[in-house]
């Protein structure tokens, strides 16, 4: 999500096809979950795969695929190292999508 979707002004077209792909990754429970798992670590933070798998009753191929789908839609990031990966929230995408949740409930609200 881009710094313009702060403003109070409808979205632009481009805009909300760049919302849309964040909140559809986010839409499933598995991807939330994941999404807190990774977030919970804070600013910096990082968390192996091999410590997310087995808070699921999912096969590791289908966390991978869960997690490409939160990278391919620009929420996390992450690094092969040795046979683990490990992932980590890109900068700045929490304040963004918070920032974006907050305008938005102000704009109903009117203030």
């Amino acid at each position: 999500m881009s710094k313009q979707g702060r403003s109070a002004a409808p979205l632009e077209e481009d805009q909300a096809a760049e919302a849309a792909k964040v909140f559809k990754a986010l839409g499933d429970p598995v991807r939330l979950r994941l999404m807190s798992m990774i977030a919970s670590r804070g600013q910096g933070g990082e968390v192996c795969v091999c410590e997310l798998t087995p808070a699921f009753d999912l096969s590791q191929p289908t966390i991978s695929h869960h997690l490409k789908l939160l990278r391919q839609a620009g929420l996390i990031d992450c690094e092969r190292r040795g046979t683990w990966v490990h992932y980590w929230v890109l900068p700045g995408v929490l304040d963004r999508l918070g920032a974006f949740l907050t305008t938005a409930q102000r704009a109903r609200a009117g203030t």
